[in-house]
């Protein structure tokens, strides 16, 4: 009885697991850059002294889908969405360096550069600090160009240029922080050959059907394995009840 119903408790939290990033992947849905995580079933036999006759049912999550999301029009000069593989260097909160398809650009206070997660862009020497402008354009290959305030429309200057790497998504792992880093710490240099699209704004990779979908099968999983353990405890029951009339 025991095997029943440690076996139907560790699968139904299991599924509160799966189902934990089912939502999370859902609730990101109209995140902007957003990378859906991925999560999976594996069987983990219990060993023993004995045979190992228990096999529990565990969600572990191996990874990211790196697939990239559609690119939506906007019409918005400071957005911009990397065409192919690549991602926009950051500054994480911590100070430390990391990676975002977030193209959701916008002018903090100081002008800072910053996405749309807040999350400052980094440049050829650190974060970008955009002077007071009256015109503000982003070229093909990430290159910020400005017109300062009180000058002509043909004296535009280039001020920096985001900083655009494309590692193998093999050697990236997303972080508590949504961002992704490197696996082992290192930050890699500049690509020259990313390219972005201004105007443009990369969608979350996260189907809301399937999703929606994966939500309900979850949640029967749960079902049954709640009627399982109620199950367990009937027979419980039935089988003091037999030892009691015994």
């Amino acid at each position: 009885m025991d095997r029943m119903l440690y076996i139907a408790m560790t699968g139904a939290k299991q599924v509160l697991t799966a189902q934990q990033v089912n939502t999370h992947n859902l609730a990101n849905a109209t995140t902007t850059g957003f990378k859906a995580d991925l999560a999976v079933f594996t069987d983990v036999p219990v060993k023993g002294s004995g045979f190992p006759s228990r096999i529990y049912g565990m969600v572990t999550t191996p990874g990211t889908n790196m697939q990239p999301g559609t690119l939506t029009t906007t019409g918005r000069d400071l957005d911009v969405g990397i065409a192919g593989n690549g991602w926009f260097a950051v500054q994480a909160f911590d100070g430390s360096e990391a990676y975002s398809r977030d193209g959701n650009l916008r002018i903090a206070t100081g002008g800072l550069v910053t996405n749309g997660a807040g999350h400052p862009i980094l440049g050829n020497n650190g974060p970008i600090v955009i002077p007071p402008a009256a015109q503000i354009s982003v070229g093909n290959d990430g290159t910020i160009s400005i017109v300062a305030v009180g000058q002509a429309p043909n004296t535009m200057a280039v001020l920096d240029r985001i900083k655009m790497v494309k590692p193998d998504t093999s050697a990236l792992q997303k972080g508590t922080d949504g961002l992704m880093r490197m696996r082992d710490g290192s930050t890699p240099p500049a690509d020259a050959t990313v390219a972005v699209s201004s105007g443009t704004l990369e969608s979350s990779n996260v189907n809301p059907v399937e999703s929606l979908v994966t939500m309900i099968t979850l949640a029967r999983q749960f079902q049954l394995q709640m009627k399982t353990i109620s199950s367990a405890e009937e027979n419980d029951k039935a089988s003091t009840q037999m030892m009691h009339l015994g």
